[in-house]
């Protein structure tokens, strides 16, 4: 922690003293509530952990939501030609990292702002990054899912979502430089893909000669889906091996005594892609379309 870093919070903490005892727990966790905790480096091999996990590359905008001193979206605009901007209620961290930004000749495709992580805009973000604690990480959820572009990567240092949301991937390992800071001399990177949107009704159909088409209906939790296929000719049945990563989607219909099995792309109100048919029949195209409420 920074010595500015150390003042500020040392102000705070003054400022708590003053309160009536029965206040102050009540206090303190208002203000962690609100900054997300007190600003801790990011050491740089896990920041490079977390622009590898993200395909951090140049056609990339990288918005990093409690970005401290900026090192994340600094070193993914030196080292990796990418742009985004990083937002941090510090004042002096914000004014810090746009200073480090013109240093390094990055002005152009990092920059810094005084935010509330709440009210930033990530809609243009391909990747967005955080290191925040827990209860902010969990307040954050809907706002990341929600605003967030199918096909994001979100990247967290430490801290998740929680079990409603696991992670599509994550890595574990010693970085003994983190000791020196906060005591653990480990990391953990969560990396998440945002799923496209697949809840509620599709009319799928299969271009080929004497298949079925189906009525689907769908439930989805963040990147898990299941529902049923209504065939026309033939009743409904239970979706099988379904997935979904970004706006790639794979699922299975039972037919036949065996599986079709279903790959292809979301693209928000129609799918497509190809079907392996039952029993070894080939080959097709099939097509979605959600149907109107």
């Amino acid at each position: 922690m920074n010595t500015d870093r150390l003042l500020l919070r040392r102000r705070v903490l003054i400022a708590l003293c003053a309160l009536p005892l029965a206040r102050l727990t009540q206090a303190e966790d208002i203000e962690l509530k609100r900054t997300g905790g007190p600003y801790v480096p990011t050491p740089q091999v896990v920041v490079d952990e977390m622009l590898r996990m993200a395909r951090v590359g140049k056609d990339d905008f990288v918005v990093d939501l409690g970005s401290g001193d900026g090192i994340i979206v600094l070193t993914a605009a030196q080292r990796l030609k990418a742009r985004g901007f990083g937002v941090d209620i510090d004042p002096e961290l914000v004014e810090r990292a746009n200073n480090e930004a013109r240093s390094r000749g990055v002005a152009d495709r990092a920059s810094f702002q005084v935010m509330d992580v709440f009210k930033a805009d990530i809609s243009k973000a391909t990747v967005v990054t955080l290191y925040l604690l827990p209860g902010m990480m969990a307040d954050l959820q809907p706002k990341i899912f929600g605003e967030s572009r199918p096909g994001t990567r979100v990247v967290s240092h430490d801290y998740h979502f929680g079990n409603d949301w696991p992670a599509d991937d994550q890595r574990t390992w010693d970085v003994p430089e983190k000791e020196k800071v906060n005591g653990v001399p480990r990391a953990t990177v969560y990396l998440w893909i945002i799923p496209a949107r697949v809840a509620g009704r599709w009319q799928l159909r299969v271009a080929a000669p004497g298949a079925e088409d189906y009525d689907l209906a769908l439930k989805q939790s963040f990147q898990s889906f299941e529902g049923t296929a209504a065939a026309r000719r033939a009743g409904g049945v239970q979706l099988m091996e379904s997935r979904l990563h970004g706006e790639d989607i794979s699922f299975a219909l039972p037919a036949d005594g065996d599986r079709h099995r279903f790959k292809g792309r979301v693209s928000g109100n129609t799918m497509e892609g190809t079907v392996e048919l039952a029993g070894r029949k080939g080959v097709a195209r099939w097509t979605a379309t959600r149907a109107k409420s």
